[in-house]
């Protein structure tokens, strides 16, 4: 995406009118196509177990990951054993579907997957086809819910419940969907969803805040407070996400002094990369050390982040668990 349009999206450039009959042609199709969908006329998967889409209507990230890893963990503690699916993004399996382990390299699922994966625990499958994911993940008998990592305009994926990941600050941006906008559907879509979640909030009915809990080393697995490094020179932070000067203003509120590197979101990371900073403390986001773990050095450290979510999604979410019969698994068996 253009760092340029993406700016001239949120702050309303008046120009972005001349595509307005770009954005018409984008709406007809994208309505179009989910109207087939609720007529039968294209075919939708329902699982054998409830599914929950965690996704987002606008392009760019929204908090989506740290989101389905609280509500994962979440429901863990209700013992409640729930699956992750995954378009992916950014690896390049040479084969689908793709069953996360221990071995399986970043540029082959993408790191967001492979973060849940570690942080949870829970079974977790990367395809772009998301249908044939939960057919995989379901051949895990013991997988309660499945949660799918995206997906919302999926629609050959049948859900039973929709969660929403907004932006607190950026919202809607100028509400016009692409390409005059950063919408990937009408912001009249929103009325469907079970939930709208705004990241930054702390709103206890909508609001998704953020706690950093603690550094954790690459290497060792060491973990440090928060205010660990405040008096230490040398710091280089790098951040390869979706939104990076949130993560550096985290290390603002700690009082850290440091020099920051950003790359793009889903940067593919190697070696050189962090050559240039041997030496220094480097710092980083959880979602950037899955792709350095195997090269970095002792002298690198990703915060650990937590996020906090309405009790309502949790006891919504496993209520959908309690509510599912038999009967359904039969149904879903048998198509």
């Amino acid at each position: 995406m253009s760092t340029h349009l993406e700016s001239a999206w949120y702050r309303g450039a008046p120009w972005l009118w001349l595509l307005r009959p770009l954005e018409a042609l984008f709406r007809a199709v994208s309505a179009c196509r989910r109207y087939c969908y609720s007529k039968g006329w294209l075919q939708s998967y329902r699982a054998a177990r409830p599914v929950i889409v965690v996704g987002n209507i606008t392009v760019g990230g929204t908090g989506k990951t740290p989101v389905v890893i609280a509500l994962v963990e979440a429901l863990a503690e209700r013992g409640i054993r729930c699956g992750v699916v995954s378009r992916g993004y950014g690896g390049k399996a040479t084969e689908y579907p793709l069953r996360l382990d221990d071995t399986v390299d970043p540029a082959e699922c993408g790191d967001e997957p492979l973060l849940i994966h570690r942080r949870t625990g829970a079974p977790c499958v990367v395809d772009p086809d998301r249908p044939r994911a939960v057919d995989m993940l379901l051949q895990d008998t013991s997988v309660q819910l499945v949660i799918s990592d995206d997906g919302l305009q999926h629609y050959a994926l049948n859900r039973d419940m929709e969660i929403v990941l907004l932006d607190q600050q950026r919202r809607l941006g100028n509400g016009f969907c692409l390409p005059a906008g950063p919408l990937r559907e009408p912001p009249s879509r929103l009325q469907d969803v079970d939930f709208v979640l705004y990241r930054g909030s702390a709103d206890a009915i909508e609001g998704v805040p953020y706690r950093a809990d603690v550094w954790v080393n690459l290497v060792t697995g060491e973990r440090r407070q928060l205010h660990a490094f405040r008096q230490q020179d040398g710091l280089q932070a790098l951040a390869g996400i979706g939104q990076p000067d949130q993560f550096f203003a985290t290390l603002d509120a700690l009082g850290l002094h440091y020099q920051r590197h950003v790359f793009a979101d889903h940067h593919a990371y190697t070696a050189q990369d962090l050559a240039a900073l041997a030496g220094d403390t480097v710092l980083m986001t959880e979602k950037d050390a899955v792709k350095c773990r195997a090269f970095a050095g002792e002298n690198a450290w990703y915060l650990r982040i937590d996020a906090c979510l309405p009790e309502a999604v949790i006891e919504a979410a496993a209520g959908l668990v309690l509510s599912s019969t038999p009967e359904r698994e039969i149904q879903c068996l048998s198509q």
